[in-house]
Parts: C-alpha cells; sequence; structure tokens
C-alpha cells in the first residue's frame, strides 16, 4: 500500500503517529468550528457596534455638526476623521478584501445606505472606511481594537501550543517505556550470536515485564539444554575411550592376523569418531570474545593449510577487510574444517573474502565432485555421510559440517551451499558485522 512509505518503522515513530494524529484532528475541527461561529459572530458584533457609531457621526455631519462629530469619534469611538469635500470615491486606493472580517464589515456598512468602500490590508494600523456623502468624502480611520478581537486567535494559539506540549510529553513518555524493548532486542540479538548475553533486568509496563520474563526463561532453559547436551556427549566420549585403550593393549599382545589387522582398523576408526565428538564439544565451550582483523585471520589460515598442501592451487582473495568481533578459536576451527572438506575431493580451491553493510561474507568455492542439490540441508545432520563407505575408511562421523555450521550460527551468521563456477561446491558464509 503507498501511505506505509509514510508510516515510520520504529514503534516510538508509529506511538507518537497514532498520538499526533488525533490532536491534530481535533485543533483543525475546533479551529474550523471556532471560525465558522464564535468568529463569525465576534466579527458581527464589532462590525456593526463600529457602523453604529459611524451612523452617528454621518448624522452630525449632515446636521452641520462637525466640529462635534470630529471631538465625539476622537475621544469616544476611537476613530480619526479626515472630510474632503468635493471629492469622490476613488476604487484603486482601496484594496478589495476576503474573510469574514470583511464581509461582516461590508454586510454592516450597507446598512447606512451610502456608497463606500474599506481597506483593511494595514489592519495593524487600524481600518480604513471611505463614506460618500453627497459631493463630499468622509474617510474615517477606526483603532484595531474596534474591529478586530486578538483574544480569538490567542485561544487558538494556546490550542496548538498545547498541543505541542502534549506531544514533547508523549515523546518522553513513550521513550522510557520504549527503552526496555531496546534493552531486550540488543539481548536478545548477543543471545542470539552464542556470546555470554546477562539475565534481563525486568521494567517498564506489565506487557513488557512479561515479555522480559519470559526472554530470561527461554535464555535459562537453552542454556540448560546446551550444557546437558555437553556434558552428556563429553562423559560418553571420555566413558569410550578406556575400554578402547584396554583393547589396544590386549591386541599388542596378539599374534599378527588377519583378524587382528580388522579390530585394529576398527578401534582405529572408533578413536577417531569419539576424537570427533571431542571436538564436537569444544565447538560447545566458548572461549574468549575477542576483536577479529578478518584480513589477518584468513591470512594466517591460509598460510598454514598452503604449507600443508604445497600439491593443491589455493587462492585467497581479499576484496573489502573489516573487523567484527567473536571466538577466534571457533571461527578458525569452523572455517579449517570447511576448507580440508574442499582440499580432501578437489585439487582447486578459492577462498573470497567480502562484505556488504550488515555482513561479513565468506567463500569458498572447489572443482570438486560437489553435492547433489537434495542433499544441501542433509550434510549439515550429525553422523550424515554421503559415502558410508569411503568416510569410514578414512575414519570420519559426519560431525564435521555440524560443528562448522553450529559455530557460525552460534556468532549469528549462516552457511549456504550451491554449486561452484567449476562445477564443483560453493560455501556461502554470513557473518554479521
Amino acid at each position: 500500500m503507498f501511505y506505509k512509505k509514510f508510516v515510520p518503522i520504529t514503534l516510538l515513530g508509529r506511538t507518537l503517529m497514532i498520538i499526533f494524529i488525533p490532536i491534530v484532528t481535533l485543533v483543525l475541527i475546533t479551529s474550523l468550528i471556532f471560525y465558522q461561529t464564535s468568529w463569525n459572530i465576534i466579527s458581527k458584533r464589532l462590525t456593526q457596534s463600529v457602523v453604529a457609531d459611524i451612523n452617528v457621526i454621518v448624522k452630525l455631519i449632515d446636521q452641520n455638526l462637525q466640529d462635534k462629530a470630529f471631538l465625539i469619534a476622537t475621544q469616544d469611538f476611537k476613530m480619526k476623521l479626515n472630510y474632503e469635500k468635493n471629492k469622490y470615491l476613488n476604487p484603486l486606493s482601496f484594496r478589495t478584501q476576503r474573510g469574514i472580517l470583511s464581509k461582516r464589515l461590508r454586510q454592516a456598512l450597507e446598512e447606512l445606505d451610502k456608497p463606500f468602500l474599506y481597506d483593511l490590508s494595514n489592519l495593524d494600523k487600524g481600518a480604513k472606511i471611505a463614506i460618500q456623502l453627497n459631493d463630499d468624502l468622509l474617510i474615517i480611520n477606526v483603532d484595531k481594537d474596534r474591529i478586530y478581537s486578538e483574544s480569538a486567535f490567542v485561544f487558538l494559539l494556546w490550542m496548538i501550543f498545547s498541543s505541542l506540549i502534549l506531544l514533547i510529553l508523549s515523546y518522553f513518555f513513550m521513550k522510557g517505556q520504549i527503552r526496555p524493548l531496546q534493552r531486550l532486542a540488543i539481548i536478545a540479538e548477543t543471545f542470539g550470536r552464542g556470546l555470554d548475553a546477562p539475565e534481563l533486568k525486568e521494567s517498564g509496563a506489565f506487557e513488557i515485564r512479561q515479555t522480559t520474563s519470559a526472554f530470561n526463561k527461554m535464555r535459562t532453559r537453552i542454556k540448560r539444554f546446551l550444557k546437558q547436551r555437553t556434558d552428556m556427549l563429553a562423559g560418553v566420549s571420555h566413558d569410550l575411550r578406556t575400554p578402547l585403550t584396554r583393547m589396544k593393549l590386549q591386541l599388542s599382545l596378539m599374534n599378527n592376523n588377519k583378524d587382528k589387522n580388522e579390530l585394529e582398523k576398527d578401534i582405529d576408526e572408533m578413536t577417531a569418531m569419539l576424537n570427533s565428538y571431542v571436538s564436537f564439544v569444544k565447538g560447545e565451550t566458548p572461549d574468549h570474545i575477542e576483536e577479529i582483523k578478518f584480513s589477518d585471520f584468513l591470512k594466517d589460515i591460509f598460510n598454514n593449510i598452503k604449507n600443508k598442501n604445497e600439491d593443491k592451487d589455493i587462492k585467497l582473495k581479499i576484496k573489502k577487510d573489516t573487523t567484527s568481533s567473536g571466538r577466534p578459536l571457533q571461527l578458525k576451527r569452523s572455517i579449517v574444517n570447511l576448507i580440508e572438506n574442499a582440499i580432501r575431493y578437489s585439487d582447486k580451491i578459492e577462498i573470497f573474502l567480502d562484505k556488504d553493510d550488515e555482513n561479513i561474507i565468506l567463500i569458498i568455492s572447489d572443482n570438486g565432485p560437489g553435492i547433489p542439490k537434495d542433499k544441501y540441508e542433509d550434510v549439515f545432520k550429525p553422523f550424515f555421510t554421503l559415502d558410508p563407505s569411503r568416510n569410514n575408511l578414512k575414519g570420519e562421523s559426519g560431525l564435521g559440517m555440524t560443528i562448522a555450521r553450529d559455530i557460525i550460527r552460534s556468532h549469528g551468521g549462516d552457511i549456504k551451499l550451491s554449486q561452484s563456477l567449476n562445477a564443483g561446491l560453493k560455501i556461502l558464509i554470513n557473518l554479521p558485522i
């Protein structure tokens, strides 16, 4: 809808709009009603009073009592008279006016039944009225107070001023009510990025306190669940190491034969699986949050991997550098895992660093066999493997991609898979700045 362009996006802006629009509507309606009724009546009475005094002056002049007329006009009627003989009305000397005051003055002057003109263009100096008396011209300058009431407009100004005061008070009041919601958003974002977010203090209106309390309870449950999962996996991994160690000792005492070799392979596979479980547990254990300069961070990872894989074509391209905060050990574990997966199944790997207004963009692409599109989401499931026989020989458990995505998501980002330009796999990592 077109009107959405004019609606503020913030809750504070929308709340003020909800308050401001009725106030403006009320002022406009009140002003319109006042203009059509009260100001109309006031103007009519003032102009009739002025014209009644002018009628007295005209009658005195008709009775050749000009001196008395001038004296009464000056002392009692707040008028200045100028009587010019043998002169006629000149329309060019007077400006036509509009409005209720002009309309009411014209209606009142028509009751004199004499030719007239008037000028209200410079009301601060008074109203100028000219009346034709036979061959003579009577020019009257009426004091502003006689024909114009400022109290009416003072009333309108007071309404506008009081509305602005109410709007300002509403702004500060609503800002105080919205502040707890802003804190809740910041803490939720921090907690969503896997950072150690403190418990939020309950404040504000009853509904906001309810929301804060629900968030604190949710935060506690999630932390408890993550700790239970981590402790359980760590305990299982630790308990299995003891029987594996005993099995290795027993095998060392056995004679070399085919059965012994097969058992050793099984034990090595189980050991590798346990190591991957331990790696997963380490990913769940938070390390210190530090400021990370991603160009230096990736160069360090690139150099280490390049030295170990000199036979591979590995390239690093940095378009835009940026700095953000995070857990460097966890991020390094995740990125190294993804790059090593690419190295395992391809011989040409490209690493690309960029950024936009909100995210750090990291792309890892290769020329390997890739992954079927219908398996893009499955590879992130724990213990899922595309080729069980091949992975078992390599001692893999299917937790590598799971660990990598959990770490990225714990930093508020995400991983997406697609086909690379070389028909291999393209891994797109987004991390918030």
